[in-house]
């Protein structure tokens, strides 16, 4: 079995397909969708994904099928149907169920108040779209963590890591990107966060690692 990414190195989303990716002890060919450039609405690629956006995860069987998924957390779940070992959904429902929620908060919550298409929208309307992110990102990420208050241990769902896991810290980087202040009101998150990057799978994911990485703009 072959797979190939097609992602972003600064897309939060594609960062979580690389955690996983990387828990799973998976290799894969790294394939760069420039955002900027606009590569993602080639034909080529939109033949892959319709909504033009990143992750996919091409996958071609030993038999030679070739299937194309999309969406960062289809693509986890099938990763853990597929490999399932080690778990990034807990077997218990109840815990499984609160990792989702807490994955969903990110994902369903406050990516897509940030992604690039809602912010240049805001920006084209007048508004400003960095204030706009900002407020959206604080915001999820202080219900965040009141959730994870209720699940936590030495991962945001007990003592290993889940799909919540692999939400937020990517998460966190994109608030450091849009310099959201993560206070005291975060240092559980934080702490968390520093225990994922100790792990293999989550410090070889980081955006600065990745082959197309730039260099930071500053002003």
């Amino acid at each position: 079995m072959k797979l190939v990414l097609h992602n972003y190195w600064r897309s939060s989303a594609s960062h979580r397909v690389r955690i996983g990716l990387g828990l799973k002890q998976l290799a894969f060919d790294y394939v760069a969708i420039d955002l900027p450039s606009g590569r993602q609405h080639a034909d080529a690629y939109r033949a892959k994904n319709p909504m033009a956006q990143v992750p996919t995860l091409e996958i071609t069987g030993d038999d030679g099928v070739r299937i194309a998924l999309t969406q960062s957390l289809a693509i986890l779940e099938y990763l853990d149907e597929c490999w399932p070992d080690p778990p990034i959904l807990p077997h218990d429902p109840h815990r499984r169920a609160q990792a989702r929620a807490l994955a969903e908060l990110v994902n369903a919550g406050i990516q897509p108040m940030q992604n690039t298409a809602t912010l240049r929208q805001v920006k084209k309307l007048g508004g400003d779209d960095a204030v706009w992110a900002q407020h959206f990102i604080a915001s999820g990420l202080a219900a965040f963590a009141k959730l994870a208050e209720q699940t936590a241990g030495e991962f945001c769902v007990g003592g290993a890591p889940t799909v919540a896991d692999i939400c937020l810290v990517p998460q966190l980087a994109t608030a450091r990107r849009y310099h959201v202040e993560l206070g005291q009101d975060f240092e559980r998150l934080l702490a968390i966060e520093a225990r994922c990057l100790e792990l293999p799978a989550f410090a070889n994911a980081t955006p600065d690692r990745q082959p197309d990485a730039r260099a930071p703009v500053t002003s």
